[in-house]
């Protein structure tokens, strides 16, 4: 309990706590990708402190919220290392500039930025690079744990980068575990894939895989080079999604492939990587099979670009989406920038965002990456903030992965000496809960705060007067408890 606290009944026991009807939230996915392979968003740089590093992510999140965005996709396995504490896998070299070496104070960066992440309502994503083992941005050695140095045989040289070969059946078997193991010890709220499945060609060079098919050949194998290297990624792909779900039935799983499934689908799309016969990813198939909850495709282009148009790709995406899946797009807002003729207006990422919200297949957008807020580059946290995202808005549930609603919160309310209201929170029910949302009527219902704290202490300007406190709760897969709204007004101090 605070100190000073007014002789005020806990207003909930009074039987004043009612459900009764609250303005609806609105839905819709913001998100924005934190990438940390070469330092692009967090930490900056590779010598940081931890403490540097914590008020770095805190920083990181609080602008996250200030614009209102509700998750972010934080990526943990750059190229076969950790921005966790792993067994399986070394500590990366993008915390402490050695690949292996630990960060101090026994700090475990993950752990903290699920914690800090949901008690500001922020959903976490981990973001895993199944098959990338090596990264020109990377200087120093690689530890001794690295698959690099414990099983090289399943390591590939291509062009500047190390692949792991998706033939290898002890690739598959070891990408899984290290899934399952943020899994099921983590409390996060998704696990997210790229466009990197084979690796993007290289002139003149074929991907080092020549080993690994004469096997599956010699062992009875009658798939061409090209559907069997699509077949190891389908394969994955599907045993990905079951690996989650045999582990947490609610934690979302996300694909971001490269935007353009194959030129000439639609057929006005003339021009891109042809990720199918490429990349060896059948996305396609992906989502119409239902192997994932999202889809993000990095739809990287403006809204006029007639090879590559920013709404005829999105639609044709939202016509693959049988199984009625999320469909986020992701958006190329990192290039906004300060030369004129060179980066992208400001108004395409808004134009792109407001034609987003008008089909009803698609609801929300992951924006790429970070660092583009936290710089504010063309007022583009102002912008956005005072117009597409003037509201708070929740993540869109996920009705296949549960749609019964958690039961009505149970809350206490109290009042301190200074006027502050002290809100204890608890699940109905002992149903668990990810987020509660909490609204304060004045003259009007102000902005929901949302977090997954279980107490919340209210600091209002004292000129506020509010009337009604209304909390729902929001279960892990997004669906969203009756509002208890108390009437602070009916309550009589004594």
């Amino acid at each position: 309990m605070l100190p000073l606290m007014v002789a005020l009944p806990l207003i909930g026991s009074l039987g004043l706590g009612r459900v009764q009807e609250t303005p609806e939230i609105p839905r819709e996915f913001r998100a924005a990708w934190v990438a940390t392979v070469d330092n692009i968003d967090w930490p900056s740089r590779r010598n940081l402190t931890s403490d540097q590093q914590k008020a770095e992510m805190i920083r990181l999140l609080d602008t996250a919220v200030a614009l209102k965005l509700n998750a972010i996709v934080f990526q943990v396995r750059p190229s076969c290392d950790a921005l966790y504490n792993s067994k399986l896998e070394p500590w990366s070299e993008y915390l402490t500039g050695q690949q292996g070496k630990a960060p101090d104070q026994n700090y475990d960066p993950l752990e903290f930025a699920v914690t800090e992440a949901h008690a500001r309502g922020l959903e976490l994503h981990c973001w895993f690079n199944p098959y990338r083992a090596g990264h020109p941005a990377q200087k120093g050695p690689y530890a001794k744990s690295h698959l690099k140095n414990v099983h090289p045989e399943i390591v590939k040289q291509y062009g500047r980068y190390l692949w792991l070969d998706p033939g290898e059946p002890a690739v598959q078997k070891h990408s899984l575990a290290v899934v399952r193991d943020v899994v099921h010890r983590y409390d996060i709220d998704g696990v997210h894939i790229d466009d990197y499945f084979y690796p993007y060609p290289e002139k003149n060079q074929e991907f080092p895989d020549a080993g690994s098919y004469r096997r599956y050949l010699a062992h009875g194998g009658k798939l061409d080079k090209s559907d069997w290297r699509r077949h190891n990624v389908d394969e994955f792909v599907e045993n990905l999604y079951k690996t989650i779900k045999s582990e947490k039935s609610w934690v979302k799983f996300g694909i971001s492939p490269f935007g353009i499934y194959r030129p000439g689908f639609p057929e006005s799309i003339k021009a891109g990587v042809d990720q199918y016969g490429e990349l060896y990813a059948d996305c396609k198939k992906w989502l119409n099979e239902g192997w994932c909850d999202y889809i993000s495709p990095q739809l990287y282009w403006p809204i006029a670009q007639k090879a590559q148009s920013y709404p005829v790709l999105l639609d044709w995406w939202i016509s693959q989406n049988v199984k009625g899946r999320h469909v986020w797009p992701g958006l190329y807002t990192s290039r906004l920038g300060v030369e004129e003729g060179k980066t992208w207006n400001l108004k395409e990422i808004l134009d792109q965002i407001s034609l987003t919200r008008e089909r009803p297949g698609s609801t929300g957008e992951v924006h790429f990456s970070m660092k583009v807020f936290l710089d504010n580059r063309q007022h583009v946290m102002t912008s956005l903030g005072d117009g597409l995202y003037a509201h708070r808005a929740l993540v869109p549930a996920s009705p296949w992965l549960g749609s019964q609603g958690p039961a009505v919160p149970n809350v206490k309310i109290a009042k301190s000496e200074d006027g502050k209201w002290k809100l204890s929170l608890h699940p109905g029910n002992h149903q668990a809960v990810r987020f509660y949302t909490i609204r304060v009527k004045t003259t009007r219902w102000l902005e929901p705060r949302v977090t997954a704290n279980n107490s919340l202490v209210l600091s209002l300007d004292p000129s506020i007067k509010p009337e009604e406190i209304s909390v729902t709760a929001v279960d892990r897969v997004g669906n969203q408890s009756e509002a208890k709204t108390f009437n602070l007004q009916s309550a009589t101090q004594r």
